[in-house]
């Protein structure tokens, strides 16, 4: 992937680093849904000099001097994103989006006003407004669940009732561990009801929906879409805020972003945003898109013929969520240990009203972006499920393990990651 000529001469400790890590993605496969490999093209954008410039405020209408082409960049980002998500407004400055929900909450909300979003352990994240975040101790948050764990059904009369109960200000729609799509009319629909806003974080599914084959909440008439510019989206790691329509809700988002939660733009990592915006207007890309898809459905396939239980009965995106205490009893945390010693890297994860706790649940999540991006297909998805599951049924057996590890490594070295998308 890289070189490294300096690093090495300079810092041999982080140089050891870095080949470590580089070896570790060249052997082994990412299953985080929410971990992907970007290309050279992003990778060059991120190390450059626009690392150096403090660029407080906007283009045009900067702190201080030579901003000439950070504004350029800036410009190129924001007009991509907007055509990618078909957004009247969108500020690419957020550090994450993490970043991106809390500013949106700042600029729709006063402190104690109400958000009604998807409770943690039915799929929602933890900016989503988990009691042991720091927004929770500034907003309320109120927390809607699915109806049907087996089949994916949000309880959208709940969501009404929960809506006309607490008068939220905030309707958020989006989650991290939710692998259905969500009925965004009907989020408009009681929003209208209770005079509230819509925000979909559409963090995980962005690349899905710049690709055309997810649903864009703006054409359901949503007000603010959040979202990462990694995962999916196949950027650099970063945040993102769009508006569909509103100029004066984005006026108001541009204030909450700076000054209101950040200082000076991570001016090389908007530049690798654009980067990766660009990559996502081309055919490839919408190609790139359905593939993510067709493997998660390869996987999903093999888990249910083997018995394994899926939350929401299958995927209808890029990821899956599985159970495997009841169905195989074991760990979460135990299942991803036993997957990382394989070489197929995923992330233990709560189920629905899970018992156990977040650092030893009942399920694992994983997902196809990355292995897509490494031009793997259907045939490499079902390989790696069929992996996963005689792994899991041998998490003793250090030379089954063994064995498996060396199928896992050889499949990985027959799809290097790329270095153009392009």
């Amino acid at each position: 992937m890289n070189d490294y000529h300096f690093i090495k001469d300079q810092d041999p400790a982080v140089y050891q680093a870095l080949m470590g890590e580089e070896e570790r993605e060249r052997i082994g496969i990412e299953l985080i849904p929410s971990e992907n490999y970007v290309s050279r093209a992003v990778r060059e954008a991120n190390s450059s000099v626009f690392t150096n410039k403090y660029s407080e405020g906007y283009p045009g209408r900067r702190y201080y001097g030579g901003q000439e082409f950070t504004d350029q960049i800036e410009t190129i980002a924001s007009t991509r994103a907007k055509e990618l998500f078909n957004a009247g407004y969108v500020n690419v400055q957020p550090l994450g989006g993490a970043a991106a929900n809390v500013a949106t909450y700042f600029a729709l909300l006063a402190p104690g006003e109400t958000v009604l979003g998807m409770d943690l352990s039915h799929g929602g994240h933890l900016t989503h407004g988990h009691p042991t975040t720091a927004v929770n101790k500034v907003f309320n948050f109120v927390r809607y669940k699915m109806k049907d764990v087996d089949t994916g059904e949000i309880d959208y009369d709940q969501l009404r009732q929960l809506a006309h109960e607490h008068k939220p200000k905030v309707i958020l729609a989006g989650f991290s561990a939710y692998s259905r799509e969500l009925d965004y009319s009907q989020f408009v629909k009681i929003a209208k009801e209770v005079g509230a806003y819509t925000v979909a974080d559409v963090a995980h599914i962005a690349g899905l929906i710049a690709g055309g084959v997810a649903k864009n909440p703006f054409t359901f008439g949503f007000d603010v879409m959040t979202t990462t510019t990694h995962k999916t989206l196949r950027g650099p790691r970063g945040g993102m805020i769009m508006v569909r329509e509103n100029e004066e809700l984005a006026k108001r988002i541009d204030k909450a972003v700076f000054p209101g939660m950040q200082g000076g733009p991570h001016m090389h990592t908007v530049a690798a945003k654009a980067v990766a915006f660009g990559e996502a207007l081309t055919p490839a890309f919408k190609l790139y898109a359905k593939q993510i898809l067709k493997n998660a459905k390869a996987m999903e396939r093999v888990f249910k013929q083997e018995g394994i239980r899926l939350l929401a009965g299958g995927t209808d995106n890029h990821l899956l969520l599985a159970d495997v205490y009841s169905s195989l009893g074991i760990t979460g945390q135990a299942a991803e240990t036993a997957l990382d010693a394989v070489g197929i890297t995923l992330n233990k994860n709560m189920i629905a009203d899970d018992q156990r706790s977040a650092l030893d649940p009942s399920g694992i999540r994983f997902g196809t972006p990355a292995m897509t991006t490494r031009g793997m297909q259907e045939k490499e998805a079902v390989a790696l499920a069929e992996i996963m599951i005689a792994t899991l049924r041998s998490i003793d057996d250090s030379t089954k393990k063994a064995e498996l590890r060396k199928k896992v490594n050889t499949l990985c070295l027959s799809f290097p990651v790329p270095e153009r998308f392009v």
